[in-house]
Order: structure tokens, then C-alpha cells, then sequence
């Protein structure tokens, strides 16, 4: 059994993605980005840009019946090294006692306002 959730961003239809796939007790986040939802806005701001990202993962695993708690894997894309430090309080105040296997990958991003992407993989259990 295999669910998609979506979030509604243009980028899901034009790209052919879903927000998440739930597949039995795996929920899979796709990368999320510090794009606003509600405002369409991407705020300077890389630590604000990670805590949108988390907002839309956490939005993500409640639709799927998962809650942050779950996530056992995450990956984060950075578009430099220099935003490291700033990104920190952020993560550690996510998942600082959850601990999931983590990789930090340094990449473009698909607009040169965002700065990170999260994804993030949930199991049930």
C-alpha cells in the first residue's frame, strides 16, 4: 500500500513528486525548502529557512500519521559551508534528541534564494 501526501507547492505538479510517500511503516519527505507556504516568500535568513523547512516536514508527517520522533534518517542540502553554524541551534532544537542518521551535503538548490533542503525519512514503530 503506498500513499501520497502533497502539500499543494506548484513544484510537486511541474516536477512530478509528492510532499511524502508512505509505503507500510515508511514515510519518505521529500527536500524541503525555506519557501514560505503561506506567503510564496523565501525569507534571507538561512536559520528562518531551515525552521520553514521543518514547519512543512512536520505538516508532512502528521497528514502520514508520523510525527518527527520517528525520523531515523535526514539529509540536509546546503548551499555553502558558511551557513553551517547558523543552521545549528536549528537542528539541534529539531532533532537534537531524536539523533537520526544524519548527511549534510553542500549543492545548488533549484532557486538562488534558498539556502538549505531537508528531507527526511520516518519509521513506524
Amino acid at each position: 500500500m503506498r500513499t501520497l501526501i502533497s502539500s499543494g507547492s506548484p513544484y510537486e505538479a511541474r516536477l512530478g513528486y509528492s510532499r511524502a510517500v508512505v509505503a507500510g511503516d515508511w514515510c519518505f519527505v521529500s527536500g524541503c525548502t525555506g519557501l514560505d507556504p503561506a506567503t510564496g516568500e523565501i525569507p534571507a535568513d538561512v536559520g528562518a529557512q531551515a525552521a520553514i523547512a521543518f514547519r512543512t516536514i512536520e505538516t508532512a508527517l502528521g497528514e502520514a500519521g508520523f510525527t518527527l520522533g520517528q525520523v531515523v534518517r535526514v539529509q540536509y542540502t546546503v548551499t555553502d559551508r558558511s551557513h553551517v553554524a547558523a543552521l545549528e541551534p536549528v537542528l539541534g532544537n529539531a532533532f537534537g534528541a531524536i539523533r537520526p542518521a544524519a548527511t549534510m551535503v553542500f549543492a545548488g538548490l533549484i532557486h538562488p534564494d534558498m539556502k538549505v533542503e531537508i528531507e527526511v525519512t520516518a519509521l513506524r514503530g
